[in-house]
């Protein structure tokens, strides 16, 4: 099968690799219909390469075809149509059961200390192929593929592989009252859906971002909005627009690719100079974030209000303003989204004849796979108006 592989830093390839086939008996195979590129991809792309080898495949936004069942597999049958989370859940744990599927006790990996395994994401979350190919292995086919309708265009559900329940979870932990405020740092896909989400709730949005086109989506949809750039600080320019109080809660919608420090980013060039192994250690152990976007979210949300991040941050021993924190009584909620915790509810929206959050015309690019090496390196440069991008395989 055809499968996006990484053979090095910056450097994506379409290849062929073994097919995806049965390995377990709750195992389904998926023939994959569409996948997305996430900007979680492209940490891969530079950030985290210490933690990849040659020939991993990448992608965890797929939706596809049942092609095959494991023979402990009652729930689904070959022809069904289902979308994949992108975090790997075997739905019957601890963990599981409480709605925290992103910390499944079966998939996490003790090894790294890191939470339930991703598809396509590194050794970090357990170097399970992705869904940048042709093919995909599913493990937990019972609990853990969520079956869609035939029907829809594809774009009506292949967001509730990440995008959506990213985006839900953000809007659910900035826990921002009916008629409150919430701002949004970032526009790109999670941001915008987030943005959407909320104003579909009845919320006033203001995001904050610097790409005009990013920023023209949001407002098209009723947010209002800040280009960073012409601003002199962006928790100033929320409060301006909040009496002077600050947003009721904030979304950092950006992490860790965040541009606004240039000691970080020097440092993470550096990085790149050292042996893997040594790479390994001081990603996991040193502070090498830009933290741009997740200061802005401090500075602009009220006294007792709440931040919620979506953003992925990877390293543990980031500066953070603690006093200002700790002064304005603000609270912090995080975490990879726990998508079967959301996906019912979501599903119930998508099902509706309206397409309320406008999922069908979210992608800005549909190509095919072989165009993937080059989309990666678009999708990172902002260039051509690329905002989300699906790849049909």
């Amino acid at each position: 099968m055809k499968a996006v592989t990484w053979q090095g830093k910056q450097d994506m390839q379409v290849k062929e690799v073994p097919d995806a086939v049965i390995e377990e008996r709750t195992d389904i195979v998926v023939e994959v219909t569409s996948t997305g590129l996430c900007g979680s991809d492209l940490h891969l792309y530079d950030p985290l390469t210490p933690f990849m080898a040659a020939g991993d495949v990448v992608g965890h936004e797929p939706m596809g075809i049942v092609r095959e069942v494991g023979s402990a597999v009652t729930t689904l049958e070959p022809g069904d149509r289902v979308v994949v989370p992108f975090n790997i859940s075997c739905g019957t744990c601890w963990m599981c059961t409480r709605g925290l599927q992103s910390q499944c006790e079966t998939t996490q990996n003790r090894d790294t200390g890191t939470g339930a395994s991703l598809f396509g994401y590194s050794k970090l979350y357990g170097q399970v192929p992705g869904g940048q190919a042709e093919l995909l292995r599913v493990p937990f086919g019972d609990t853990l593929p969520i079956k869609v309708p035939h029907g829809p265009t594809d774009d009506r559900f292949l967001f509730l592989s990440d995008v959506l329940p990213t985006a839900w979870q953000a809007v659910e932990y900035a826990d921002v009252e009916p008629g409150g405020t919430l701002a949004v740092v970032g526009a790109g896909p999670i941001g915008d859906m987030a943005a959407r989400i909320a104003l579909h709730r009845g919320l006033r949005v203001i995001v904050v971002d610097s790409m005009r086109e990013r920023l023209a989506r949001v407002h098209g949809r009723g947010a209002e909005t800040i280009d960073f750039t012409e601003v002199d600080g962006v928790g100033d320019a929320i409060r301006q627009l909040t009496d002077g109080r600050g947003a009721d809660g904030v979304i950092d919608a950006v992490g860790m690719e965040a541009h606004g420090s240039p000691v970080a980013e020097t440092a993470q060039k550096a990085l790149g100079l050292l042996p893997k192994k040594v790479q390994e250690k001081v990603m996991l152990n040193v502070g090498a974030d830009r933290l741009a976007a997740l200061l802005s979210a401090i500075d602009g949300v009220r006294r007792g209000g709440t931040i919620s991040i979506s953003g992925v941050y990877g390293a543990p021993t980031d500066p953070l303003p603690m006093f200002e924190l700790f002064d304005k009584q603000v609270q912090i909620r995080m975490g990879q989204a726990n998508v079967r915790r959301w996906s019912d509810d979501i599903l119930a929206l998508l099902e509706k004849d309206e397409d309320v959050l406008g999922v069908e015309s979210f992608a800005t690019h549909h190509l095919p796979l072989d165009d993937a090496p080059e989309a990666y390196r678009k999708f990172r440069d902002k260039e051509d108006g690329m905002v989300k991008v699906v790849f049909r395989p």
